[in-house]
């Protein structure tokens, strides 16, 4: 088995068709063919059905392509560790929640990137449940997301920790009165850490079932918080650096709310290419983690 088939056979998974995949490629659709069919051959099944607008991959094809991605990333790694550590290539693909992409990192990737010119470094923003799933199915070298991570392919480090603060409109001066109204929810899609701990706090005030509004932003989020709209959880810094900052109010919860932990994540198998360990090494020089505010509960 060549990693050339390999290579092939992915691009033709990702493109739907041979045409599509050969231009991908830069290849002639007969070169790809003849290596599909010779990875068939090899395996003793049919790896695409064909039909008229191109390809899909059979049973046996679905059931192949996770392992066919795990090899071609062992190739990668295996090419960056025996790479130059003096100065780094290859290719480092991080991804982070939107909180900590917009107010921790820039200063690490601006160090990181001047550092390590050669490198094509890839950042992806998503929750915490979208960045997991990346990790451990390779598609992501690590991530940032919201602890705890009890995942038994993940390695996780802590990183950052966070004061979360419940965000409302400036009239909601009093904060024992916040849930006696009716409350809306303003969070980002399923899948964030902080979504899940605002739940959390409203279940705790006897709030089971709040309207949740759903937004693509965090300015967004804030914005309508500011009008009125309902209320969201998130980090501090996030709120106070924000131009919406004077429009809406932070009420600070008791230190087992309001912490909130940020792991870096990798998969325990993989290796630490030249590219990534100078990465972690950034890390290493990250500001202290925040101190959290004595709130009684």
């Amino acid at each position: 088995m060549e990693i050339t088939d390999i290579t092939f056979f992915l691009a033709v998974a990702e493109a739907g068709g041979i045409s599509h995949a050969s231009r991908k490629l830069h290849t002639v659709q007969s070169n790809i063919s003849t290596r599909i069919k010779s990875l068939e051959d090899e395996l003793g099944v049919e790896l695409f059905r064909r039909h008229a607008r191109g390809v899909a991959l059979t049973n046996a094809g679905e059931a192949f392509l996770p392992y066919a991605e795990r090899m071609t990333a062992l190739m990668r790694e295996a090419t960056q560790v025996v790479g130059n550590e003096a100065e780094p290539t290859g290719t480092v693909a991080i991804g982070a929640m939107e909180t900590t992409a917009g107010l921790r990192l820039p200063d690490i990737l601006a160090a990181y990137a001047t550092d390590c010119p050669r490198v094509d470094f890839t950042l992806v923003a998503a929750t915490t449940a979208e960045l997991t799933d990346m990790v451990v199915e390779h598609r992501l070298d690590g991530a940032f997301v919201c602890g705890p991570v009890t995942h038994p392919d993940l390695a996780a480090d802590l990183t950052f920790v966070e004061e979360l603060v419940l965000v409302t409109a400036q009239r909601d001066s009093d904060p024992a009165g916040i849930f006696d109204k009716p409350q809306r929810m303003l969070v980002l899609r399923s899948g964030c850490a902080y979504r899940e701990r605002l739940q959390q706090i409203f279940a705790d005030h006897d709030v089971t079932h709040p309207d949740i509004l759903e937004f693509g932003s965090l300015e967004g989020i804030l914005g309508c918080v500011a009008a009125g709209m309902g209320a969201t959880l998130l980090p501090i810094e996030v709120v106070t650096g924000s131009p919406t900052a004077a429009r809406v109010r932070l009420h600070h919860l008791p230190a087992a709310q309001a912490r909130a932990e940020t792991m870096f994540i990798r998969r325990t198998d993989s290796a630490v290419p030249p590219a990534m360990s100078r990465f972690m090494r950034h890390l290493q020089h990250r500001d202290a983690p925040v101190k959290l505010r004595s709130v009684a509960p």
